[in-house]
């Protein structure tokens, strides 16, 4: 009889086995195709639980495959590599609504602001399009295109395109950008670590990046707290420079005390 029990329990355990096998290997393949994904859809489309989604995650970060951030994944293969644009959107979306409303509070009349072809940033832009009082500089095509027809005085700095992001970039952004000083300028980043500072993945970004940090009085990231200790190819600036980081509560508490005994004045939203 024991025997019998056991049997049927090494039976479960096996089958329960085999089938997370096989939702990991789906799990991989519908990665392998989006890039970065949302526990929720990864969880409608395997027809399981939020919950079975994290586990399986969870097991296959264990293994070196794909790598989690908040509120999804991405395959491990794709962390030096920038999502395309409207895939950065779709991550995290609600909290770069909440950061970005954060963001709009600390805008007084009558500034003139630098945004940057973050998608964070772009979340910015509705609370922006009826601040007439407002000067915005930018080398977003997509903030620029948002903000064509009304809202806030505009002025688009020239440079290369790099279609990946939609941005003006590179040497060519010089000539505009050292000519202004801005108020506030909102940066965002593809990742940021204590050690390594604010990564992104493409030198020409880089250089327009380091430049406004320069061409401001204030500089505040915006940046959602899945991109927290990361670092992607090239970097772009150190804390010493960032005055205000606006993230959410998922943000380790380590590293926001860290940062705020740096001086960086840390939000969670």
């Amino acid at each position: 009889m024991i025997e019998q029990n056991v049997s049927e329990v090494n039976g479960i355990g096996q089958a329960e086995r085999t089938l997370a096998a096989a939702r990991e290997e789906r799990l991989l393949g519908l990665l392998r195709t989006e890039r970065i994904a949302r526990v929720e859809e990864l969880a409608r489309q395997l027809a399981v639980s939020p919950a079975t989604v994290r586990r399986d995650l969870a097991r296959l970060e264990l293994r070196g495959a794909v790598r989690r951030v908040h509120g999804g994944a991405m395959m491990r293969d794709a962390i030096l590599e920038e999502p395309a644009f409207d895939d950065k959107t779709r991550i995290a979306a609600e909290e770069k609504h909440r950061i970005a409303r954060a963001a709009a509070d600390l805008i007084t009349p009558h500034s003139s602001l630098f945004l940057d072809g973050g998608s964070t940033v772009l979340a910015l832009v509705p609370f922006l399009r009826d601040r007439t009082d407002l000067s915005v500089v930018t080398n977003s095509l997509r903030v620029a295109t948002d903000l064509a027809s009304g809202g806030p005085s505009l002025i688009l700095v020239g440079g290369e395109l790099r279609r990946r992001s939609q941005t003006l970039v590179g040497s060519l952004t010089t000539p505009l950008l050292s000519t202004l000083f801005v108020d506030l300028a909102f940066l965002g980043t593809i990742g940021f670590s204590l050690e390594a500072g604010l990564t992104t993945t493409d030198p020409r970004e880089a250089y327009t990046k380091e430049q406004v940090l320069h061409r401001a009085r204030r500089i505040i990231l915006l940046a959602d707290s899945g991109k927290a200790g990361s670092a992607s190819f090239v970097r772009f600036g150190g804390w010493e420079q960032i005055h205000v980081l606006i993230s959410d509560h998922g943000l380790p508490d380590r590293l926001a005390r860290a940062l705020r005994r740096k001086g960086v004045e840390v939000i969670l939203v």
